[in-house]
């Protein structure tokens, strides 16, 4: 059976991925959802301490696993799945695709900082950027359950690029109001396979059925 390991972006927690987890498995498959130590109430961790917790989880799967990434989550995923054995297929939902060299600084074009300590500022206006296609009452849940983002996990490079080796799919949420649509269709360009969904940043918490749909889609070309 096929696994798909969801990974949480920035400033956010597993739990987030609840209801896109109650679809997959009415779809047959299996889910993992790790946690980030790069996000919480007070995270110290970085980006390549977050892909050393991905790949022991990858290590330890039992099966064929896709690997499925939103925002932040692209970078460490990239990274860990370099190498795995197992992963048949990497999902980039509306999440960041780096090459070799890169982190989230330079792939937005900022420069090289040695402040790294510390945390992230959330962005401007999280309920719009992140959450401006749900209702009210969820949306304002859904902001009390954000954490802390560690600076170091943004200004880490990543040192391999699993998609270079492994299928990749590259999912542009196409009224994205967190991360550029211009941008993650740049990104895209380096998939082996791009979809789009419309809607904003977060499709698992707006539409969680129809995007299972889609993975399901995405899965059976495997």
């Amino acid at each position: 059976m096929t696994t798909v390991m969801l990974v949480h972006g920035a400033w956010h927690r597993p739990g987030t991925w609840a209801k896109l987890e109650t679809e997959l498995r009415s779809l047959g498959y299996d889910t993992l959802a790790p946690a980030l130590p790069s996000s919480g109430d007070h995270p110290t961790a970085g980006m390549h301490d977050d892909a050393a917790v991905l790949a022991a989880e990858l290590a330890a799967a039992d099966g064929p696993v896709v690997l499925l990434g939103h925002s932040y989550a692209g970078i460490p995923m990239t990274e860990a799945a370099a190498g795995a054995r197992d992963v048949v297929r990497l999902i980039y939902l509306a999440a960041y695709m780096p090459d070799e060299g890169q982190s989230l600084y330079t792939l937005h074009g900022l420069p090289e900082t040695d402040d790294t300590g510390g945390l992230y500022p959330l962005l401007d206006d999280p309920r719009t950027s992140l959450y401006g296609d749900l209702p009210d009452d969820e949306a304002e849940r859904e902001l009390s359950r954000l954490v802390g983002q560690s600076r170091l996990s943004f200004t880490e490079k990543v040192t391999a690029a699993a998609w270079r080796d492994i299928p990749s799919t590259y999912v542009i949420a196409a009224q994205d109001q967190a991360l550029p649509p211009a941008l993650q269709e740049r990104m895209a360009a380096q998939a082996a396979e791009v979809r789009r969904l419309p809607g904003g940043h977060s499709p698992f918490l707006a539409q969680p059925r129809r995007l299972a749909t889609l993975i399901d889609e995405i899965v059976r070309q495997v």
